[in-house]
């Protein structure tokens, strides 16, 4: 899994506000069809039977498929239907009481916003970072954006562990966030929202690829 999560290019979320119920399975084959090798299930205040009910439904497209799925907030949730990896923020406690949860298999990522959580992340031991918001998003209302200054700083104290730069990232925006430094990226609302996903997301990583060889 973690040689699947160093070859990521693009992470995809199927965050529930912007998904249906009826199309949460759909949606994680389009992303894997787009290429996507990471997808993450964002449920934010969504009963914990449902969030756990689309969450088994994403693992086994996931383990089928050959791509890394990712229950954000949940630990216990994680560790309870095996899922490939979890993801908490900076509210999520220490990643040693997080790993306590989850066991030594499973791959955990941590949201930051700086670069010194950047830095604390990986002596905490993290997997992978993301590395946000750089602009303005709807998915995170109200929290400011922290620019693109720090992308290439970060990257260099991330060192191997692979760094995902998320937060209004569209295809607008993607190519002054390349060119700062980025070598991965998350894109939620843009990609969720285009007609064709799949190809969407075959765009988005040829483009990364094309600026990060």
């Amino acid at each position: 899994m973690k040689k699947i999560l160093s070859n990521c290019r693009l992470y995809g979320i199927v965050d529930m506000g912007y998904t249906a119920p009826e199309q949460v399975e759909a949606r994680t084959h389009a992303l894997i069809d787009g290429g996507v090798r990471i997808i993450q299930l964002r449920a934010k205040g969504v009963e914990h039977p449902l969030v756990k009910a689309w969450a088994i439904a994403m693992q086994a497209i996931c383990r089928e498929r050959g791509a890394i799925f990712v229950l954000n907030d949940y630990p216990e949730m994680a560790a309870e239907i095996g899922a490939d990896a979890v993801h908490v923020g900076q509210d999520g406690g220490s990643l040693a009481d997080v790993r306590k949860v989850v066991g030594e298999g499973m791959i955990i990522g941590r949201s930051t916003h700086s670069l010194e959580q950047a830095m604390q992340a990986r002596q905490e031991g993290a997997d992978y970072i993301g590395f946000g918001p750089l602009f303005p998003t709807g998915t995170k209302p109200g929290r400011p954006s922290i620019g693109l200054d720090d992308i290439t700083a970060a990257q260099e104290a991330a060192g191997d562990m692979p760094m995902f730069c998320i937060g209004g990232i569209n295809e607008t925006t993607l190519p002054a966030v390349l060119q700062a430094g980025a070598r991965r990226v998350v894109i939620v609302s843009w990609l969720l929202q285009q007609p064709d996903i799949d190809h969407a997301a075959q765009g988005i990583i040829q483009q990364i690829e094309q600026n990060t060889l």
